[in-house]
């Protein structure tokens, strides 16, 4: 039976709880918690080379640990208690992309061990920890999450403080990349490591700078809804998000070709040049016209949809993020039947400001903006209307009214 776990200390008692089941000796530990995101846009943006903007949401992976004077790693996870104790020393793990990891979530830690080490970092001290998260398995970015809080763990019980923020995010993404072979970009570590609460993260990948923007004055009061569909998503590497990924490349591949000057998708933002490349290879290859098209189009809303933000004009942000939504299903071809079933249902209800899937598509996740007060009605009526669209998840959804947070909190005791 699923734990439910709302808040900082229900995690701590639980991850006290699971300590002492498993006689894991945390006495003195500190507790690291990452949070999930919620991306705004550009949705697969990263790897195609777009500024991207989102925020962190209160869902969260808490990890308690310490030092353990080894060089022992031993680690349990409350969501895989079927997995056991993970346990290995420091630089003997199992080979990258190995059968031997392929299903457990072990895969994260081994992982970290992996890429920390071939970065040359010396790690000689082993950790025990205890993790558990309440982060959906779709779309908020769990996997990110996780490796951020191990790398960062890792690192502070060897004593290395690694001042660059921005290599920790190569790094979580490199176990994601090499290890485990999960063709991530860097969007979700980038939303999460940067995230402040209260506030809007803005990233330009030209010179791989942060920027902070709040929400303008006078914006109505709102909620971000996440709506966990029940389905589960294998992983990126196992979803239609790796074939949307190559299609992008092969169409840079192909533009680059036949003469046109890009490095990526991004590139394409002015009109005359979107419509020679569409004209060029539209009778040939009009599904990877198609990718491209969302990404054009969405680089366009971008921009619209910052100086929304900045105007406190919820309702634009909102309008918006429900086009790239029809552009991630119709253009973009990455969405499955449950999100659009959830979408559907919460397009009805007045005081939905847009709604789309969320993440590497296929399940997971969507989610929505909508105004505070319509909040409940938009849940009861996915309450009523989901059960009934989709029977074989009518115990197995769920749905997330979220704040926006800081991305990772470190507590010394708990």
């Amino acid at each position: 039976m699923a734990v439910k776990v709302t808040n900082d200390k229900e995690a701590f008692e639980y991850l006290k709880k699971l300590a002492r089941e498993r006689k894991i000796d945390l006495d003195g530990a500190k507790v690291r918690r990452s949070s999930s995101r919620f991306c705004l846009g550009v949705e697969h943006g990263d790897y195609n080379g777009t500024e991207l903007f989102g925020v962190g949401t209160d869902r969260f992976i808490w990890m308690a640990y310490k030092p353990n004077g080894t060089k022992k790693m031993r680690l349990f996870s409350g969501n895989f208690a079927n997995d056991g104790v993970v346990e290995f020393e420091i630089g003997k793990v199992p080979a990258p992309k190995s059968q031997e990891v392929y299903e457990t979530w072990a895969r994260f830690p081994y992982g970290v061990d992996y890429i920390l080490g071939r970065a040359g970092y010396k790690l000689t001290q082993g950790i025990d920890a205890v993790l558990y998260g309440n982060i959906p398995g779709g779309g908020m970015s769990r996997s990110a999450s996780l490796s951020l809080n191990l790398i960062l763990s890792v690192l502070d019980a060897n004593g290395i403080d690694e001042p660059d923020r921005m290599k920790i995010v190569d790094l979580a993404q490199l176990v994601e990349n090499e290890y485990i072979g999960s063709p991530c970009g860097k969007l979700d570590q980038i939303m999460i490591l940067f995230a402040r609460e209260g506030m809007g993260t803005h990233y330009k990948p030209a010179n791989r700078s942060i920027d902070y923007v709040p929400l303008g004055k006078g914006a109505s009061d709102f909620r971000i809804m996440v709506m966990d569909t029940g389905t589960v998503r294998p992983g990126l590497e196992k979803s239609t998000y790796k074939i949307r990924r190559a299609e992008c490349e092969e169409m840079v591949a192909k533009a680059k070709a036949a003469g046109f000057n890009i490095s990526c998708l991004a590139d394409i933002r002015e009109q005359g040049l979107f419509d020679k490349i569409s004209a060029k290879f539209g009778g040939s290859d009009p599904h990877l016209v198609s990718r491209m098209a969302y990404i054009y189009k969405a680089q366009q809303r971008f921009y619209q949809m910052m100086d929304a933000w900045k105007r406190g004009d919820i309702e634009t942000v909102g309008s918006i993020f429900r086009q790239d939504g029809i552009g991630l299903r119709d253009e973009y071809a990455i969405s499955g039947p449950e999100l659009e079933t959830m979408c559907d249902i919460v397009r009805t209800i007045p005081g939905v400001f847009g709604e789309r899937m969320l993440g590497g598509g296929d399940k997971g996740a969507a989610g929505c903006l909508v105004s505070a007060g319509q909040a409940d009605a938009a849940k009861k009526a996915i309450e009523v209307g989901y059960p009934r669209s989709r029977p074989d998840f009518a115990d197995k959804y769920a749905v997330h009214t979220c704040k926006v947070v800081e991305g990772i909190k470190l507590f010394d005791r708990f």
